[in-house]
């Protein structure tokens, strides 16, 4: 039988990630340089519009994956 508080810390730790994804999705908005960054591509002819946020995209990759990278580091030293 799985021991308990091991679930007990995954669900904490989900629920957790879960808040704090809350709270970044209602901060983003507010944020007015997230999506218009330099290199981000934006074409617009006639009545079709096209935009591509790619530098958001690699920004956003880099900073998520250090913040989860220091967290399993986090979690694997205890």
């Amino acid at each position: 039988m799985p021991n308990l508080s091991d679930l007990g810390r995954a669900l904490l730790l989900i629920g957790g990630a879960i808040v704090v994804l809350g709270v970044l999705l209602l901060l983003a908005g507010r944020i007015s340089l997230l999506g218009r960054l330099p290199g981000d591509i934006s074409i617009r002819r006639g009545n079709t519009s096209f935009y591509f946020p790619i530098v958001t995209c690699i920004v956003l990759s880099v900073v998520l994956t250090v913040i989860l990278n220091v967290a399993l580091w986090l979690l694997r030293r205890h």
